[in-house]
């Protein structure tokens, strides 16, 4: 079956483009790009986008659906139809499960389940270590045969350095990547904000944004020592960019990321005590934000996630201090990330290079791209349209988001999986 896509403005992440033109998709492929200009081809469906956007699925890392162990909050049917509405083709999930994925076994069940369910691409990361307690690594090769496409202890930072030096020494030898959380784990224990006057007025435990300096420089001193692939999961402040621009320049195979929430919010959204603002790490400084919204412009951060995070009601009424950390973001992922292109922070092209095509070439999946030859996951979308979110309208089973009740522009219209639609507003 052949597919036309005819009067979009077309979203090249690779080449840097925003441009209209048309795309013919074969047998869940893109067949060829076209210009403007260049003559139709014949399809056996016809979909004019009315000038709309067309860009490459966005390919999330670092999503948490709560299968095994806490399906009440996420599952990955739900992970999924939240993913196909928010323009999401591919999730790369979390292994921070209960029990976490640290064994072939909870794997493949997890794999089984996902591709049963969800109508979306889903691959997993395994943990690193057993349980993820930072003591003994699990079985690397076992879990590249059974599919991990990277090994994470999510926020449980490895702190015995031997141990984590050793993983990394194996996953090096594997060819694997190693996925972590920058952040010095005894100086940021209990925090629930970045220090500083807002986080002292409100009297909240709070964690210098050295604690990630510090967390990212014994990590990038251990990859001199090892050579491994890494990537860190967030940089979200001004003191950490200095240590990863240096890291790239002398060659260390390391690339970074960042989550919406730490692009779009900062500290003061906290205002009184509003637990749905409760994210690991606590919500930056203003110039903290800015600092790493400039970092992806300039390609010194690599990728912008979801960081995906349900809690139920029952984790987040509680004290702000005692609340559960994270939020929910797969559908609002690209409404947010459009903010930034509205304030002329950055471009589309720039936007879906962070979102699809780099997480893609860092995973090595097929993904985030449009060319001839890539999978046709696809999203369709209208970068002006206004709407006020609903937190109570998600397809996530949780709907712990801080961006309830604010005004958003832009919005997914359709999107595609292999050519196929898997979701339609």
């Amino acid at each position: 079956m052949t597919l036309l896509f005819t009067n979009a403005r077309l979203i090249n992440p690779d080449a840097g483009t925003d441009a209209l033109g048309h795309l013919l998709v074969q047998d869940g492929a893109i067949v060829s790009v076209l210009d403007e200009k260049d003559a139709l081809p014949s399809a056996d469906r016809v979909i004019d986008c009315g000038g709309k956007c067309l860009a490459p699925g966005i390919v999330d890392i670092g999503v948490k659906v709560c299968e095994p162990g806490e399906r009440h909050k996420e599952s990955y049917k739900s992970a999924g139809l939240a993913a196909a509405a928010g323009g999401v083709t591919t999730i790369v999930t979390r292994p921070d499960t209960l029990p976490a994925i640290d064994t072939p076994e909870t794997l493949e069940f997890v794999t089984r389940r996902a591709q049963a369910d969800a109508p979306i691409n889903v691959v997993s990361m395994a943990a690193l270590t057993k349980g993820r307690e930072g003591r003994e690594m699990v079985e690397i090769g076992f879990m590249l045969d059974a599919g991990a496409v990277a090994f994470s202890d999510c926020d449980k930072v490895v702190q015995n350095a031997k141990v984590f030096s050793r993983a990394l020494t194996y996953a090096k030898s594997c060819g694997a990547l190693v996925i972590a959380h920058p952040q010095e784990p005894v100086l940021s224990a209990g925090a629930a904000a970045t220090s500083g006057k807002f986080a002292t007025l409100r009297g909240l435990p709070a964690v210098s944004p050295m604690a990630e300096r510090m967390g990212l420089d014994r990590d990038i001193a251990l990859l001199e020592m090892t050579g491994a692939k890494y990537h860190a999961d967030q940089i979200t402040t001004a003191r950490a960019l200095p240590a990863l621009e240096r890291a790239k320049k002398n060659g260390l195979d390391i690339t970074a990321g960042t989550s919406i929430h730490h692009l779009t919010l900062n500290e003061l959204d906290v205002a009184d005590y509003r637990t749905f603002f409760k994210v690991k790490p606590p919500l930056r400084s203003e110039e903290d934000r800015l600092a790493v919204v400039d970092a992806v412009r300039r390609g010194v951060i690599d990728i912008i996630s979801s960081m995906h995070t349900p809690q139920d009601e029952e984790s987040k009424r509680l004290p702000f201090e005692e609340a559960a950390s994270g939020a929910v973001a797969l559908e609002t992922l690209l409404p947010a990330a459009l903010r930034l292109y509205h304030a002329d922070l950055l471009d589309l092209p720039t936007l879906f290079r962070a979102m699809s095509l780099n997480p893609a070439k860092r995973l090595g999946l097929s993904g985030g791209r449009l060319e001839a030859g890539a999978p046709a996951d696809l999203v369709l979308f209208d970068v002006d349209v206004p709407f006020v979110l609903d937190r109570f309208k998600l397809r996530s089973k949780s709907q712990n988001t801080p961006y309830d009740t604010q005004r958003m522009q832009g919005r997914v219209l359709a999107t595609f999986v292999a050519g196929e639609c898997v979701f339609e507003r």
